[in-house]
């Protein structure tokens, strides 16, 4: 039997630091040694905000939101430094207990796929039912999952299936149902239109940019994908083996791109407006985060590696609104260098 239903927290304010991570830095134990696939990473997402964390995979893009979760995908992963505020509570001390009450009712969670949190043997409404019990809201639960399902375009009826009745689209709907079901500050979508058709992704996209801005809520968007960063995002942090190496404002971000690596990601985009010859814009691949490279882990791929680049990792040089963590920028006009 759920308790009465509990109040909403309060929605953030217009502008309001909803998630600050602060040099946060996640190891996992492995065969090969101490691997860091988030490294020292800071980032901010404010309240009514869609930022986007964009980068090759293997960058540690994933590895960032399961972080913030404390939902890891191995025992051998735990968080060693730094921290992850939540409108200003630092959740890396809390215990677990106190940790499976910040999932789902304070931040919300968008996964790649569908199949991977949808139980195969409850209906749609019922794991609604449940999620919104265990956090106390039960009360009305019937007439808050009939608003959830009318919100993200699915009819009343889709509370009776099972997810395996379900398309894709569907049950990507459903997720996105099941991350805003409590009203949380922020939302988490980790690659949420990779396992949809082309069709159904644009839709998707669509449907959660109009439910952030209806809700207000503060969205950290994880992708590969610079077409969706373009679409949807207002703030972009490029992330590479495990590091922050740019972030800027969108539209500075795809009209002067500040690290090499964000100029190769940007080259190899397909653009309709002045077609181009399609070409391999960065050679290489993510180094192995066993044995990553000294100094700017980029330089092995980088065009313009200079001594430097091999011996010495580089600050965050403030660039016009954009912040890049790039030897190129030592001593160019207007750059200053950041913590």
């Amino acid at each position: 039997m759920s308790r009465a239903g509990a109040p909403p927290a309060a929605a953030p304010t217009a502008g309001e630091t909803v998630l600050e991570l602060r040099d946060l830095t996640t190891e996992i134990r492995s065969v090969r040694g101490l691997v860091r696939p988030v490294d020292a990473v800071s980032l901010r997402v404010r309240a009514g905000e869609v930022v986007g964390l964009v980068g090759e995979s293997g960058s540690g893009k994933s590895m960032t939101a399961f972080s913030v979760m404390r939902l890891f995908p191995t025992k051998a992963a735990r968080l060693v430094s730094g921290e992850v505020r939540l409108r200003g509570r630092d959740l890396v001390p809390l215990p677990q207990e106190a940790m499976r009450a910040v999932r789902g009712r304070e931040v919300g969670m968008i996964f790649q796929d569908p199949a991977s949190y949808l139980n195969p043997v409850l209906s749609v409404g019922r794991q609604l039912e449940q999620q919104l019990q265990a956090h106390a809201m039960g009360r009305g639960a019937r007439a808050r999952i009939a608003e959830l399902l009318r919100d993200v375009g699915l009819a009343s009826e889709i509370a009776g299936r099972y997810p395996h009745e379900l398309s894709g689209g569907q049950a990507q709907r459903v997720g996105i149902a099941s991350a805003l079901a409590c009203r949380p500050a922020l939302v988490i979508a980790d690659e949420p239109t990779t396992a949809l058709d082309v069709t159904i992704q644009a839709q998707v996209l669509r449907l959660m940019a109009r439910l952030q801005r209806e809700g207000g809520v503060a969205m950290l968007l994880i992708t590969h994908d610079l077409g969706v960063v373009a679409e949807v995002c207002d703030h972009v942090y490029v992330m590479y083996a495990g590091r922050i190496v740019e972030e800027a404002p969108v539209a500075s971000l795809f009209a002067a791109p500040q690290h090499p690596y964000t100029q190769g990601l940007l080259a190899g985009v397909l653009d309709l407006i002045e077609p181009k010859p399609i070409e391999v814009a960065i050679h290489g691949s993510v180094p192995d985060l066993a044995s990553p490279p000294p100094g700017c882990r980029f330089h092995p791929r980088c065009p313009h590696v200079m001594d430097v680049c091999r011996r010495e990792t580089p600050p965050h040089f403030e660039v016009g609104d954009a912040r890049a963590a790039c030897w190129l920028h030592d001593g160019a006009p207007g750059a200053e260098a950041t913590a």
